[in-house]
């Protein structure tokens, strides 16, 4: 049986240091499409990283009332958002339907 980690201050309150780990993803994700490196990044690293995201953010929104936008209208293309919406629908095998199902649903 593995040994369990040791409950550190930042473990027991994930929120303190999200903040930083995300301010040094968002630099290092910056730096890499700026000198066209994004290629280089491991996909299934990324692939990590955006399913962690994309859990905290659903647990976060089933949570809220009316959740936060996702992405800042500002920061982001309507193409980057297409591309990445399409790929994630293929990857879990959601068709259009099924999306219309959930676009409308009650909170």
């Amino acid at each position: 049986m593995p040994k369990r980690a040791k409950l550190t201050p930042a473990a027991a309150s994930p929120g303190a240091e999200f903040g930083s780990i995300a301010a040094a993803f968002v630099e290092v994700a910056d730096r890499a499409r700026s000198c066209a490196a994004a290629s280089r990044i491991a996909s299934d690293e990324l692939e990590r990283v955006l399913t962690a995201a994309i859990k905290l953010y659903a647990a976060n929104a089933e949570s809220e009332a009316v959740p936060s936008p996702p992405v800042s209208a500002d920061k982001i293309t309507p193409t980057e958002v297409v591309v990445f919406v399409t790929e994630m629908m293929r990857a879990v095998d959601l068709n259009l339907f099924d999306l219309s199902m959930w676009y409308r649903r009650a909170r």
